[in-house]
């Protein structure tokens, strides 16, 4: 009989421990897949930045800018 309850309880502590693992992977999991995003934003955010300055570097042409005859 001892031996049924020790099987027992050590079925159950390593089914818990299983769940915990599995919560920690999911809590991992969730974590990176926001670091991920929010460097993809910033990336996002970056290009359009370096976009508009470098738009804002070149002359545009206009009327100023055709040369006189």
């Amino acid at each position: 009989m001892a031996d049924n309850y020790l099987e027992k309880k050590y079925d159950e502590y390593l089914e818990r421990k299983a769940a915990a693992e599995k919560a920690r992977r999911l809590a991992w999991k969730k974590r990176m897949d926001a670091y991920r995003k929010k460097l993809e934003e910033e990336a996002q955010k970056q290009e359009k930045a370096d976009i508009d300055n470098a738009t804002g570097i070149l002359p545009k042409a206009g009327k100023e800018d055709k040369p006189t005859e």
